[in-house]
């Protein structure tokens, strides 16, 4: 392992939009992030509803932590809740500078079953708290898209 691997980390979080969340919102999030996240080596996915927002972010540490820092000044979103930052072997989300994903308009029986396995916020799906279930519920949406 050549030590660029050794210094890889993911940090996931999430947190509460301020107002409601649009699509229009998550595509200026993901504009800024196409646009900054190249330079500092960061890739990762931004997943959202109405009233959240689930981030995970891969890198080196100093620009994990950077960018992380940035984020959490941001006014569209407060209550930040830091779920995760540990050290992988490999990235997850490698061929992308910030995927995203929005449960806006997804149909009804996903959203049901997510609610059941990961419980209800306002009638969105509740963003878990933990590492493994949140890769559980990227693992389910990813899939869900490549249907």
């Amino acid at each position: 392992m050549d030590s660029k691997e050794e210094q890889l980390n993911l940090l996931i979080y999430k947190s509460r939009c301020n107002g409601l969340a649009t699509w229009d919102m998550v595509n200026s999030i993901l504009a800024s992030s196409a646009r900054n996240n190249p330079a500092d080596d960061i890739t990762g996915v931004l997943v959202a509803t109405e009233t959240q927002f689930l981030q995970v972010l891969e890198g080196e540490f100093e620009n994990v932590n950077a960018t992380f820092e940035r984020i959490a000044r941001d006014t569209r979103h407060d209550t930040l809740q830091l779920i995760s930052f540990t050290s992988i072997k490999e990235r997850k989300f490698g061929s992308w500078a910030m995927h995203g994903i929005g449960l806006f308009d997804l149909n009804r029986d996903l959203i049901f079953r997510l609610c059941l396995k990961f419980g209800e916020d306002n009638g969105n799906v509740r963003f878990p708290s933990t590492m493994e279930d949140t890769m559980a519920l990227l693992d389910i949406l990813l899939s869900e898209e490549n249907q």
